[in-house]
């Protein structure tokens, strides 16, 4: 048996491995694919021209997303202005594990979908948007709405949007320049002077080879981080409202709930607390498909909760 503490301890370790390995393999992909648009050009210095204008295209696309997320995904949901009198149990709940949590309340929102699900969105918690839809609200009870909600909240206070951000921009770097160099391969032949020489060669080689395989790694690291940070936010639900059976008792409902989530689709699913198409994804699938998922297995989540004390 692990405490909450012992749990977010090794959790934050864990992430931090993931981070520090994801940030390591970046700088490496990014170095050998511009150095390999160098050779192919014929110049030496790396092709970091071709680094700059993937971090602009990556970057720009990120910065939009990362400041203006939550009107895009509520725009997108479909989602209404929760108010006090309609949704009396949400904004209290809301406000009460907000005073616990030590964070400015965020704006609440909510679906009007019966299918159990809630997320949270926002860059930092003045800025903050908890999301829930109609069916979370009627289906769940008083201290099971307590645990979902304090999960959100504890994105919010993690700053799991801005770190995701992060690890978005590198990812799209990647993906772009071995998108770019590929093409150029593709469509302009090879360059015979560098193919000649050994080493430019070498690097050329190794260079498509990361071309290949780095988008495919660097978005595999990313899924990992965030499972990660799923399990970072139930530790932070327990934390806060210092009862796991309700959390437990939540995803247990959610997950088995088979109604689809209509507002929901690829762009915003990974925000949700349970996937949002589990109806297809909640089986029992491979060691090897489950390092696509942005959610752990429910019932990994569960076992970890339930460990805690």
């Amino acid at each position: 048996m692990q405490n909450i503490y012992e749990v977010q301890s090794s959790n934050k370790i864990k992430t931090f491995v993931i981070v520090a390995f994801f940030l390591a393999f970046s700088f490496i992909a990014i170095y050998v694919l511009t150095r390999a648009f160098g050779v192919y050009n014929g110049y030496e210095p790396g092709g970091l021209g071709y680094f700059g204008v993937a971090l602009i295209f990556s970057g720009v696309s990120t910065f939009i997303s990362y400041y203006y997320s939550d009107k895009i995904v509520l725009g997108i949901s479909g989602a209404r202005v929760a108010n006090s009198k309609e949704d009396k149990f949400f904004t209290q709940v809301a406000e009460n594990l907000c005073i616990g949590a030590g964070i400015p309340k965020p704006k609440l929102y909510v679906i009007q979908d019966s299918a159990p699900n809630a997320f949270a969105t926002g860059r930092d918690p003045e800025h903050a948007v908890v999301c829930a839809t109609t069916g979370l609200l009627s289906k769940l009870t008083r201290t099971e709405l307590e645990g979902v909600l304090a999960h959100e909240i504890s994105h919010i206070r993690n700053y799991d949007i801005r770190l995701m951000s992060v690890v978005s921009v590198m990812v799209g770097l990647i993906a772009l320049l071995g998108d770019w160099f590929l093409r150029a391969r593709f469509w302009g032949g090879s360059r015979r002077d560098n193919d000649n020489n050994s080493a430019g060669a070498i690097i050329m080689v190794v260079g498509i080879i990361f071309a290949l395989l780095s988008p495919i790694i660097a978005q595999l690291i990313q899924l990992a981080v965030s499972r990660r940070r799923e399990f970072m936010a139930d530790a932070g639900s327990v934390e806060i409202t210092r009862q796991p059976q309700g959390l437990i008792s939540a995803l247990v409902k959610i997950s088995s709930d088979t109604e689809p989530l209509e507002a929901a689709n690829k762009a915003t699913a990974h925000l949700y607390i349970v996937n949002p198409f589990k109806d297809r994804t909640n089986k029992a699938i491979s060691r090897m498909a489950s390092l696509f998922n942005t959610h752990p297995q429910v019932a990994e989540r569960i076992k970890v909760l339930k460990s805690m004390t």
